[in-house]
């Protein structure tokens, strides 16, 4: 029995390609402008002046992200009627039926990762494939990434293997909510920090 599932992100394996985000999208039916997994693209740095000589101190990297399903799940309580809930093996879901569309949920997310899909008129956000969990199937971003830069399991257990790192440049600080997200930084993480980051892409988030 999992008690927490969470999403493993290897940020240093993945090469921007967006195919778990399509897939996504595709398996959801999900309309323009919902996006229940994103990919930033990060850049840093510039050029620089050496003695005379340009040099480039361009770093970049790419991470994919979709609902953390927080142990802390701020979207929770300012629900009204109870529609967003945790479940048994740590999966925060949403009972469509019961949204009202007051978008308080929205609000509280510090990921962004819930959205109004004007189709259904309700809230919606990444429900981990639970229907394929259910059949012993992976989540289709997973089984979709050509480079093996997503995994899932157990939290405790991601954590074990590969650390506890759940927070990289553009996330907010996990304190507040404690992602079930571990992370594998890209080996520029550290140099992009350093040197004013910022997201390329943000038009498409």
């Amino acid at each position: 029995m999992v008690n927490q599932y969470a999403f493993l992100v290897n940020s240093d394996a993945c090469s921007g390609c967006k195919t778990c985000q399509v897939a996504c999208k595709d398996k959801h039916d999900l309309p323009a402008g919902v996006q229940w997994r994103r990919v930033y693209e990060v850049t840093a740095g510039g050029w620089q002046d050496q003695a005379g000589a340009w040099t480039s101190t361009v770093v970049a990297y790419n991470l994919s992200t979709a609902c953390h399903h927080c142990l802390n799940p701020v979207c929770v309580t300012p629900c009204p009627t109870q529609a967003i809930w945790k479940s048994e093996n740590g999966v925060v879901l949403i009972e469509e039926s019961l949204c009202r569309n007051c978008r308080a949920c929205i609000l509280a997310c510090p990921y962004g990762a819930i959205y109004f899909n004007p189709f259904k008129n309700t809230t919606t956000k990444c429900d981990f494939c639970q229907d394929a969990l259910d059949l012993g199937m992976d989540p289709v971003c997973v089984t979709a990434c050509p480079n093996r830069a997503l995994d899932f399991g157990e939290y405790a257990e991601l954590k074990r293997k590969h650390g506890d790192l759940s927070q990289v440049f553009p996330l907010p600080a996990p304190s507040a909510t404690t992602p079930a997200l571990v992370i594998i930084p890209h080996r520029n993480a550290a140099l992009a920090a350093s040197r004013d980051p910022v997201v390329a892409n943000r038009e498409e988030l």
